[in-house]
């Protein structure tokens, strides 16, 4: 079951993204050792029930009964409130690291597809884009545009196009969430 939700969480996600593309993140995200850590983070060690021996050999503290031990988790959480509650689950443990995958798109100057995925990865809807203003002749109009994320945060931005102006206020909106969205200095 993790891998068709964290499968669909990619796909919807990253519709650009190649099949062999998608396959390598769902393959780094489900990895054992990916979700050992999540298990650790949860501190599903301390509620384990093992055995003596198990106990006495670090059981609670070992990769392959953590990542199970998450799985289980996982299963539990589909058992108890259904197909929502598992792929909400899967959308909070998994959609940073899935966003921090793909760091190359803001760099690029994509903005608002960066900024798209991040807010869809942890399971909102898309920000929304508004013209607050334009100013100026026809042939030399000056865009002001709002987007509006859906916790609340507002973010304008002008540019000489619509297009522009987007990418700048989510550019804006972005870099008050902390992502870094100006390329690495030359050479550095």
């Amino acid at each position: 079951m993790l891998g068709l939700l964290v499968a669909e969480m990619i796909f919807r996600s990253f519709p650009d993204y190649s099949e062999g593309e998608m396959s390598r993140l769902r393959a780094s995200l489900v990895s054992a050792r990916s979700l050992t850590e999540k298990a650790e983070k949860l501190d599903l060690g301390r509620h384990l029930r093992l055995g003596r021996g198990e106990r006495a050999s670090g059981g609670p503290s070992k990769h392959s009964i953590l990542a199970d031990a998450f799985e289980a988790l996982l299963g539990a959480i589909y058992l108890d409130g259904g197909i929502r509650a598992a792929r909400s689950f899967v959308r909070r443990q998994f959609g940073n690291a899935m966003v921090q995958s793909r760091p190359t798109i803001a760099q690029a100057g994509d903005y608002k597809t960066r900024l798209q995925e991040i807010v869809q990865a942890v399971g909102g809807p898309p920000p929304g884009y508004a013209v607050v203003s334009e100013e100026g002749p026809p042939h030399r109009k000056r865009f002001e545009v709002e987007v509006r994320l859906p916790g609340g945060g507002a973010f304008r931005a002008a540019g000489w196009s619509k297009k522009q102006a987007e990418q700048e206020a989510a550019k804006s909106a972005l870099r008050s969430i902390g992502v870094e969205v100006d390329p690495p200095p030359a050479g550095g």
